[in-house]
């Protein structure tokens, strides 16, 4: 055992040296290559003095397998090796030899070797890859470290014999497909892992795998020899393949362990290692680049490259395999058909004819059924991103192209992708350049700046599609009566085309949009539209989810703001592309409601139809009238509860929830017993819930905290007090169980929280909730203001923070100890933000001291 631990001793001491050297290079990959082969080398040298101590005879084999046999070793990966046997030798019936490789490979574990070991005969290794494509890939590449030479031969001989091409290019590819969509598709993931991810190294390795399977070359060189890549390809390949390298070496050190994932809690730590530092912000606080982010935007345009590579030399490999199901037939003088792709007729197409860049995405969009761009249409893209310079920009042809392409009847969404994987995108467009790649640490987008603008590109797209008209059947029938859809295509693409560059984004993106309408001869009426959008893309969010609704002057003012009817529709229509194009986590039909609400109230405003409350009363009062009349209650049994109420009950709630309110209520006006109703959601989204109980303090408090401890998320809370001395509270909450178990927790919540309410013992203490990873890598500074409304009747209070259970509950102990009535709750959840509004009155808000106290322990609530 001495023995095993110096080896051991040696092993870790020649490991660490490597690495320091490795982590004292900071952003340069110059040695990064060296590094793994000197790790994979030095695994070499330890397995050899462990096999010949083993006192394996000559006839056997040691050989590397997998990564390890690219002579590719991680700070903690794998040390992957196959114990290759003669067929006459069995260990299940050698018990000598079975020991004796039981014991080489406890000794390899002992030495400090992260092993994972397989022993096979050549027969067994032919039969495992012939079941097993993984296996297949990993035996693909072994490489001799010891034993018989003549045994290894013939083990390589008999397995590439038995290795299909074609079907080995079939069944890596479906593979990889397989693995994309396990990663949702997209190389722009907020924490990608840099070897499975999109445009990580297994797409690299994709490529020579097959490319070896076939007999075109071991390496980069050999694909340029073989015609199958471009000497710029490789340049450009090994680049970004040893930035990969660099990150992924990084990670397993930092971390110290096999994590191949960019998370949040190790980017920092990696952006740190890489030489990344923020910037002064003294400079332009606004304009504050986190290391991480620019880490990150290093990444993503490594990982964007490799994209790019792989379809290139992946279409040629496809190609040199099948050359009988590429035969070209023309779409046109500049490009053919190809295999259901683009083809440039040309490879010097794009140098002769610069126009013909932006032509062929308009070729892409004219043409049903093209499935993108061949591979030597984007290799002569690649190779043609010199041309696209500021003449190219300013060129009169095409600014008229890329016009056309958002004028297309169809096709744009996937035009769109493919211009900006292709870079076309940004060079044409050199301001949409700057935010490729740039992250989102708000904690509520979960895409870069440019996958964002692309999905509410793609949002926007869907309202005018017919075959879409069910997702969201108000945003497609007021698409139907809209003429130019192109003007909100272009909002689109600018509204936050100018993020991370300081100063208001939405101010900045409309003074760009102006000038690029001005450019591309846009009319003055469209460009003024356009504008308009894009300087109050966030309005109509803020307003529908942060103001009270039911007031006539928030309307009023609303309707003033946007000032016609047809300017409404484009920013209701655009804010709920945006939305929905933040994260999945933050549309939600609650949200949906209230921007449809908002939509409907400014349209009547805007119509002539000024706000009238007492009008406005009247019709609420009958309509519910009517739908009490569905369910036979006795005569005039509404008359008792509805003298308790005022007009700012009848103006929060629709008929259909007034009605509900009086079933339920009109028997029970003085219950001594708290009263609790819960039923699905008419939104079509959670539950609906109301109090009925006698006011007391903390009685907002108390719900909170029930709903908190039972895992229900609040989304919005109208809080109303009757005449007589009654709280009559209206929630809507989610829950992740609600779609399979709505009945049970129905039942749950009316029992339950009716005895939560009915206790009289003091409020327990806000539990700490755990706040997720992402929390902890990008908090966020809490922030509480306390103002007057417009009115100086009640109080406006707004926080902001990151969210964590609990939060609400904390809140709302802070407001019943200072005994603040609360008329309104906005409940707006941003992904892992909140950013909530509450109408509020009490004596001790005419205070400043007390104010200020309130603040305080608001803030340390937050905290």
């Amino acid at each position: 055992m001495t023995e095993l631990s110096t080896l051991r001793t040696q092993y870790r001491a020649d490991k660490a040296a490597l690495l320091a050297a490795l982590a004292g290079t900071g952003a340069s990959t110059r040695g990064v290559h060296r590094t793994l082969t000197q790790l994979a080398s030095l695994a070499d040298g330890l397995l050899k003095t462990l096999w010949q101590r083993a006192g394996f005879t000559s006839e056997f084999v040691l050989a590397a397998v997998g990564g390890f046999g690219r002579r590719e070793l991680f700070p903690h990966s794998d040390v992957d090796v196959l114990l290759l046997l003669p067929e006459h030798q069995c260990p299940e019936e050698n018990a000598a030899l079975k020991t004796q490789i039981e014991g080489f490979i406890g000794s390899c574990w002992d030495a400090g070797l992260e092993i994972g070991s397989s022993v096979r005969t050549v027969s067994d290794c032919l039969d495992e890859a012939a079941k097993d494509v993984t296996v297949q890939t990993s035996l693909l590449e072994a490489r001799l470290i010891t034993g018989s030479q003549a045994l290894f031969r013939r083990f390589q001989k008999d397995f590439f014999k038995a290795l299909d091409p074609h079907a080995f290019f079939t069944a890596k590819t479906l593979e990889m497909q397989q693995r994309h969509s396990k990663h949702e598709d997209t190389l722009y993931a907020l924490e990608p892992n840099c070897k499975e991810s999109p445009g990580g190294l297994r797409d690299l390795q994709v490529i020579l795998w097959v490319a070896k399977a076939a007999g075109f070359g071991h390496n980069w060189s050999d694909l340029a020899k073989n015609g199958l890549a471009t000497a710029f390809e490789v340049k450009q390949i090994k680049r970004n393949e040893a930035m990969l390298h660099l990150i992924r070496a990084r990670l397993h050190q930092i971390s110290g362990r096999r994590e191949d994932r960019l998370v949040f809690d190790l980017q920092a730590a990696v952006a740190k290692s890489f030489g990344y530092v923020p910037p002064d912000a003294n400079v332009d606080p606004r304009a504050f680049v986190r290391p991480s982010e620019a880490l990150m935007r290093h990444y993503y345009w490594a990982a964007k490259a490799v994209t790019q590579l792989n379809q290139i030399l992946l279409l040629n490999i496809e190609e040199r395999l099948n050359p009988s199901d590429h035969s070209p037939y023309p779409l046109s003088d500049k490009f053919l058909y190809k295999a259901g792709m683009v083809e440039v007729a040309s490879d010097d197409l794009y140098q002769r004819d610069p126009h013909a860049i932006l032509e062929t995405f308009l070729v892409f969009q004219s043409h049903v059924g093209l499935k993108g761009l061949s591979a030597r249409t984007l290799r002569a893209l690649y190779n043609a991103r010199h041309l696209m310079d500021g003449k190219f920009r300013r060129d009169p042809v095409n600014r008229h192209t890329f016009l056309q392409i958002l004028q297309q009847p169809s096709g744009l969404t996937h035009a769109m992708r493919l211009m900006n994987q292709t870079s076309v995108l940004g060079r044409y467009l050199w301001i949409f350049r700057k935010i490729v790649g740039q992250m989102q640490h708000d904690l509520f987008h979960v895409y870069t700046v440019d996958q964002h603008i692309l999905m509410v590109l793609r949002n926007m797209r869907r309202f005018f599609i017919a075959e879409h008209a069910h997702e969201y059947p108000f945003c497609s029938q007021l698409a139907g009566g809209w003429d130019k859809p192109w003007q909100l295509y272009i909002a689109a693409l600018f509204h936050d085309i100018a993020k991370g560059r300081g100063g208001d984004h939405s101010v900045l993106g409309a003074q760009e949009v102006l000038r690029f309408c001005k450019q591309h001869g846009i009319a003055a009426e469209d460009a003024k539209l356009i504008a308009f959008v894009v300087r109050e893309h966030l309005t109509m969010s803020r307003i529908a989810q942060k103001s009270d609704l039911s007031d006539p002057d928030v309307i009023t003012a609303f309707a003033k703001q946007v000032g016609s009817e047809r300017y409404l529709t484009a920013l209701y229509l655009f804010t709920v592309a945006d939305v929905r194009g933040t994260s999945p986590k933050v549309w939600n039909a609650w949200k949906g409601k209230l921007l449809e609400d908002l939509y409907r109230s400014t349209s009547r405003a805007l119509g002539g139809h000024a706000p009238d409350v007492h009008t406005a009363v009247q019709e609420r009062q009958r309509d519910a009238l009517i739908e009490l009349a569905l369910y036979a209650q006795p005569f005039e049994s509404h008359k008792a509860l509805w003298a308790t109420l005022d007009v700012g009950y009848f103006m929060r709630h629709d008929a259909v929830e007034i009605a509900w309110h009086t079933r339920k209520l009109s028997r029970h006006l003085t219950s001594k017993d708290p009263m609790v109703y819960a039923r699905p959601s008419p939104v079509g989204e959670g539950l609906q819930v109301m109090v009925y109980a006698h006011d007391q303090e903390d009685l907002f408090a108390r719900i909170c905290g029930y709903f908190d401890q039972s895992g229900f998320s609040i989304q919005d809370a109208r809080i109303h007090t009757t005449q007589n001395g009654y709280a009559l509270d209206t929630f809507q909450v989610i829950s992740t169980n609600l779609t399979e178990h709505y009945r049970e927790l129905i039942n749950m919540i009316e029992s339950e929280l009716t005895r939560v309410i009915a206790q009289v013992e003091p409020l327990p203490p806000p539990s700490r909730g755990r706040v997720s990873r992402r929390v902890k890598s990008f908090p966020i500074t809490p922030r509480v203001s306390l103002k007057p409304d417009e009115k100086a009747q009640r109080w406006l209070l707004n926080i902001s923070a990151s969210d964590r259970v609990g939060l609400l509950y904390s809140v709302a102990r802070v407001l019943a100890k200072h005994k603040i009535d609360l008329n309104l709750a906005k409940i707006n959840t941003l992904g892992e933000r909140v950013e909530d509004t509450f109408l509020i009155q009490g004596a001790a808000l005419q205070h400043n001291r007390d104010q200020i106290e309130i603040e305080t322990e608001l803030l340390d609530a937050l905290a």
